[in-house]
């Protein structure tokens, strides 16, 4: 079963976040929707499970960090299929990200991060860039949640503004990596990130990303972080980032000024601990988005 947050009480000095408006026709400041991939994982997974479990959980927080965020969401529900018809995703991003000045996609397994991007980017992906934090290279072979970023570069992505963050001792091999050394995308592996605070790393990633001027796109693979705070993810490993740094990835996500799309995926809410830190987890960093968002 998925995650529930369950009856909250209700305190009109203390609005919580999620519940957002269905679109309006009207442009907002953030746009939440989901596609909820999950059928060509490599790994057992309901993470088709998971957008519904995060809307919930969002109600678990508030806007309101030193300030009201002060921003307009709409809720764009959820790419039907996006499996099968990966093209009806595209096109509901390509609205949300149309109406919006920053558009946050729901996982799924890391298959959505293909209709999330190219659904954002549009007829732009030749000056598009791509950041991913993430213990993987997903430079597979195929169509899976495996494969997204070499989907990418296929589609016309260069490989020398994408920049993956977080990439994980003894989770990857000696082809992808050379695969992505080919491509010249820039590696920042785990180690790295032990001595920098993850937000400065964040920023100059987003800067190689964005060099030609174009959209960004921020792929935050949840596995990244440590299997601790995040049992949820079937590939995280111990040893993975802190929930604090995905959190400030994301905040810094949301900030940078040529973000317009970041995805939050590969959680099973159907896996998660009893207490549902995973998925609290990323419906945090949907607000942390939205906070770096407000930042601009």
């Amino acid at each position: 079963m998925a995650y529930s947050a369950g009856p909250l009480h209700l305190d009109p000095h203390w609005p919580r976040a999620g519940d957002w408006p269905a679109p309006s026709g009207h442009a907002v400041d953030v746009a939440l929707l989901g596609i909820p991939t999950y059928s060509t994982s490599l790994s057992a997974t309901h993470a088709n499970e998971t957008p519904a479990a995060v809307r919930a959980a969002l109600r678990y927080y508030s806007e309101f960090t030193d300030r009201p965020l002060g921003l307009a969401f709409a809720d764009y529900g959820d790419a039907v299929d996006p499996d099968g018809d990966e093209s009806a995703a595209t096109a509901l991003v390509a609205r949300a990200v149309a109406a919006s000045r920053l558009a946050v996609m729901l996982g799924g397994d890391n298959a959505a991060t293909v209709p999330a991007a190219l659904g954002a980017w549009g007829d732009r992906v030749a000056s598009a860039g791509l950041v991913t934090l993430d213990a993987h290279h997903d430079l597979r072979d195929g169509r899976s949640n495996g494969s997204p970023v070499r989907r990418l570069t296929e589609a016309g992505l260069a490989g020398t503004r994408v920049v993956q963050v977080g990439i994980a001792d003894f989770a990857n091999s000696a082809d992808y990596a050379a695969r992505a050394a080919d491509l010249g995308i820039t590696v920042v592996r785990r180690g790295a990130l032990l001595t920098r605070p993850i937000a400065d790393v964040m920023n100059e990633a987003l800067e190689v990303a964005a060099s030609a001027g174009g959209p960004v796109h921020v792929d935050i693979d949840v596995d990244v972080c440590d299997r601790s705070v995040a049992p949820a993810c079937p590939a995280s490993v111990p040893g993975g980032i802190a929930a604090h740094e995905l959190r400030a990835a994301a905040r810094a996500a949301g900030a940078h000024r040529s973000v317009e799309s970041i995805d939050l995926v590969e959680v099973d809410a159907a896996a998660d601990a009893p207490d549902g830190r995973t998925v609290r987890l990323v419906a945090l960093c949907v607000l942390e988005a939205a906070a770096g968002l407000s930042a601009r």
